[in-house]
């Protein structure tokens, strides 16, 4: 699903990532994992498309396709989701406007059809009950207001609704409790087309989830076991 070849990375004159190599599976978990600086949280936004970083060589291969030079835009179309660390607060925009528009976009582009309302309403009420979101939360402002678990609720909301084929989680354990954490190991273990490239620092949430692949980085590097 993901493959990255001599990839290396720049933020101005600063490398942060160097020759790094690795595989995700079609299908598996896999666990991204290092101290803090590591890099981890760099290399998920290089694939996601952050335009901060600089690709000074190597190549993202997703899916079949090299997405080294696409951004950030085409490579969510393309089914790539980031559950980022810190997320946006965007008063006035409701989140059944931002699903809305967010799963009417992903439709468009994958099939080249227009969205019914009555089938994104309808996928919005499975995906909202079988995650136990309160139905009131969908007419308030994206992400204001809401607590740290709250967020990691409308981030699988959010991540259940557009399926993607690649789901990039950064840290969706930190500030989530215990039961938050078992309804996303849930979700990672029910969505199985989707395949999961997980950061975290937790071994009760890392065991959770049962990763199929690891990779440790330290300094921007990748160890060799």
């Amino acid at each position: 699903m993901l493959k990255i070849k001599n990839l290396s990375v720049s933020l101005g004159d600063r490398e942060l990532l160097h020759n790094i190599n690795m595989n995700t599976p079609r299908g598996g978990v896999h666990l991204l994992s290092g101290h803090n600086g590591s890099g981890k949280s760099t290399l998920v936004g290089v694939i996601a498309g952050n335009p901060d970083y600089t690709i000074t060589t190597g190549q993202i291969i997703f899916d079949g396709r090299d997405i080294t030079n696409e951004n950030a835009t085409t490579r969510s179309l393309l089914g790539i989701f980031l559950g980022a660390q810190n997320v946006p607060e965007i008063p006035g925009l409701t989140v059944i406007s931002f699903l809305k528009h967010s799963c009417a976009a992903h439709t468009h582009f994958q099939t080249g059809r227009d969205l019914a309302m009555g089938e994104f309403l309808t996928k919005l009420e499975s995906v909202r009950t079988k995650l136990n979101v309160p139905r009131e939360w969908l007419n308030r402002s994206m992400n204001v207001g809401f607590s740290g678990g709250e967020r990691k609720r409308l981030m699988l909301l959010r991540l259940m609704i557009t399926e993607p084929k690649l789901a990039i989680l950064d840290e969706p354990d930190s500030g989530a409790d215990a039961e938050t954490q078992k309804l996303i190991a849930d979700t990672i273990r029910d969505m199985g087309d989707t395949t999961f490239l997980v950061i975290s620092h937790q071994k009760n949430f890392t065991d959770l989830i049962a990763p199929t692949d690891i990779t440790t980085l330290s300094n921007g590097q990748i160890m060799i076991k």
